[in-house]
Formats: structure tokens, sequence, C-alpha cells
């Protein structure tokens, strides 16, 4: 019989194994979805809607995933949920249309909803004071991003799009085996069979739980838009091949998966209210920069006129990218350690709605953002529109929490 440290290990091992994988499916059309768009010569919101349709699906069904989990074991709906999806994925490789592709995104999606199974049941794993770094270290599989702009480009330029559906197929039915076979399941760790749906989602009207929907529309939905946006954004903006774009892109998405762990470690030690506050500062200050368009200036001097070119170079655009993942990264974590902190009894209702949340935030951001080109012509309003969202937590924040709390020396307290 294994020991109780052994199967944390392992369960905390597979399950962001998984979750690695399963995100990095979630994200295939940010890679795939450029050679897609050449070819069925869609424009910016259509490419955005095709990109942002498996965020929809994987949203919508993080709700009842975290309460299925609650109640039948994260153990067996996440293997359920893995082989649920081998089809859909493999099907990509055959679609022709624009809606054969938004259809079978859907259901690729389903990958997406796997965040809010694995928090829950890696959570209960863990004793409280180690609950954020656990959560963290799972929700690293958010990595499975940076993953894909690895690994897809090169399939890409090898085998043409095509392969990358088949190959991710075949992965993700071998990691669903491989989840099964080393995690564990532990019957005391799901809600009393006493307990109603209408008693799961009463925690739900508490004000506190749809103000962390709002932070964490910014650290993930954000995260999840700007992963699968960041790569034709490199490739519009600065004239990059796919393989180069997807590679700096990577800048982004690897730190903003990674380095979450940290991020449950610091909410652990300083408190999430502390973490969540300064994340969202730095995420607004880096958005204000990268907001600023591409300009060149012409200016009446007295010797005459005189240009400017004003804007951000490729270097300077990727290091403010990279310190923006590392912000989300430790966002995502110190949210669901207010998660764990203040609902340990219904962590998987509670992150299933926080969850869906910010899977919708990943949805629609895209959408907004090819909209919003569409109709300025502007790039960078992409960053317009999150330094606005972002704004909205901040005085929201600053309002419930921040007015009874010295957050540069005092321990976090509870929100109100």
């Amino acid at each position: 019989m294994a020991t109780l440290r052994h199967q944390q290990i392992s369960v905390l091992t597979s399950s962001t194994v998984a979750f690695t994988i399963c995100f990095a499916v979630w994200m295939i059309f940010a890679v795939i979805g450029v050679p897609i768009k050449a070819q069925l010569q869609l424009n910016e919101t259509q490419f955005g809607l095709l990109a942002s349709m498996p965020v929809l699906s994987g949203a919508l069904v993080r709700l009842p995933l975290g309460l299925w989990g609650d109640r039948f074991g994260g153990r067996l709906v996440f293997f359920v949920l893995m082989l649920s999806t081998v089809l859909p994925i493999y099907l990509i490789s055959h679609a022709t249309e624009y809606w054969q592709f938004l259809a079978i995104g859907l259901f690729v999606g389903l990958a997406g909803g796997s965040f809010s199974v694995g928090i829950a049941y890696c959570a209960r794993w863990f004793e409280r004071k180690r609950q954020g770094f656990a959560m963290g270290l799972f929700g690293a599989g958010n990595s499975g991003a940076a993953l894909t702009k690895l690994v897809a480009p090169a399939i890409v330029a090898g085998w043409g799009w095509q392969m990358v559906p088949t190959v991710y197929a075949v992965t993700m039915l071998v990691t669903a085996v491989a989840f099964w076979i080393f995690s564990y399941d532990d019957p005391s760790h799901r809600v009393a069979s006493h307990v109603t749906l209408r008693d799961q989602l009463r925690t739900l009207k508490d004000p506190r739980v749809w103000k962390y929907c709002q932070y964490y529309s910014i650290v993930f939905g954000g995260y999840v838009a700007l992963a699968l946006w960041m790569t034709k954004y490199y490739v519009t903006e600065y004239g990059f091949s796919l393989q180069k774009a997807a590679m700096l892109a990577a800048a982004f998405s690897l730190p903003g998966g990674v380095l979450r762990a940290f991020g449950g470690w610091f909410s652990d030690r300083f408190g999430a209210h502390k973490v969540t506050w300064w994340v969202l500062w730095v995420s607004w200050i880096c958005l204000f920069l990268l907001s600023y368009p591409q300009t060149h200036l012409t200016i009446q001097t007295v010797d005459g006129p005189k240009s400017f070119d004003i804007g951000l170079n490729p270097w300077m655009f990727t290091v403010l990218m990279f310190t923006v993942g590392v912000a989300f990264a430790f966002g995502k974590a110190s949210v669901f350690k207010y998660v764990a902190d203040e609902f340990p009894h219904d962590i998987g209702a509670v992150s299933g709605i926080v969850g869906l949340i910010g899977g919708l935030g990943g949805f629609l951001l895209p959408i907004l953002f090819g909209a919003m080109v569409d109709l300025t012509g502007v790039r960078s309003s992409c960053f317009m529109l999150l330094y606005g969202v972002t704004w909205v937590s901040l005085i929201w924040m600053y309002w419930t929490e921040v007015r009874t709390t010295d957050v540069l020396h005092s321990a976090a307290t509870k929100s109100r």
C-alpha cells in the first residue's frame, strides 16, 4: 500500500502532466490557426472566433465538471474527459470548411475544462498550508500553451498543419491511460451523498466569488487570449515567420504557466491578497506601455519639420510580454489561494465558476481583439482593451480590500 506522501506526489505529478497536455490541445489553433486563416482567407474577427472556439466550450463545462469532480471523484471525471477529446482532436485534420473547424473546436475545447476538475482533485490531497503551492504546481500545466508553440510549428514545417491534430490525438490517448495508472482515488474527498446540487451551488451567491471571477478574467482570461493571439501578432506586426513568431510568443506563454507554482508558494507565504494586488499593478503598467501603437511623429521646429518614430521594437515588446506572463502566473495562483482559504468545503463548485468566467474571458477577448483591429486598424488595440479591464479590477480590489489592509507591511486580511 502506497504511503500518503507517495500518493500526494503521484497524484500531483500525473495530474500536472495531464493538464499540460490538455492545455496544449486547448491552444492548438494558436498555431495551426495561422495557416488555416490563410487557406480559408479569413479576416481578423473570423480568426479570433476560430482561435477562441475551443475556449468557449472549455469555459462552459468548467462549472459542471467541478461539481461532478466533487461528487464522483476527480480521478474518474478527469480520465473520462480526456478520452472524450481524442476523436474530435483527430477530426480537425479532416475539416475543410470554416463551420467544420468551429464545430469540431467546440468538442476539442472540452480539454480546457480539465482545470476545474484537477485543481480541486489535487488540492484535497494536501493540508491547507501547502494547498497554494500544490494548486500552483498543478496550474503550471498552463505551460502547455508554450508546448504547442514550441512543438506544433516544427510539425507544420515538416509535415503540414494536418499532422498536428493526429499527433495530439495520439498524445492525449497515451496521457489519459498513464494518468489512470499513476493516479489515486480517495472517496473521503467527495461531497457527502446527502449534499444536493442546490447545496453545492448556494456558495455562488457569495459576492466574493464574483470578485475573484473578475480577477481571474484578467490573469487567466487575458493569458489565454494573448497565448492565442501572440503568434499571429508577431507575424503581422513584425513580419516574422511562423516558427520564429511562435518561439517568441512562448516567452509569454512559458513563464505564464511554469511560474504559477512560485505564485502558489508566494500566496502561501504572503497571502493571496498581497500577491494579487501587486500582480494587477505590474500588469497595468506593462499593458499601458504595450498599448502604444507604432507612431511616426512629425513636429514643426524653428529649424523646420523633424520626424520621430515611436514604438516598441520586437525585443522590448518581448521583454514586456515576458513580464506580463510572470505577473499573470502569480495572479492565477493567488486567485485560487483565495478560493482554497475561504471556501475549503466548496472548492470544486467555486473553482468551477471562477474558471468558467476566466475561460469566457479567454473566449471573448480574442474575438474583441480581432474586431478592434478590423475597426481601428491598430494592432495594439488588444492591449488597450486589457489595460481597461485591469483598471476595473484594481478599482474593485481597492474599494473592497485595500482600504482596510496595509498591503505593504501587514498580512492579508479576508476580503469583504
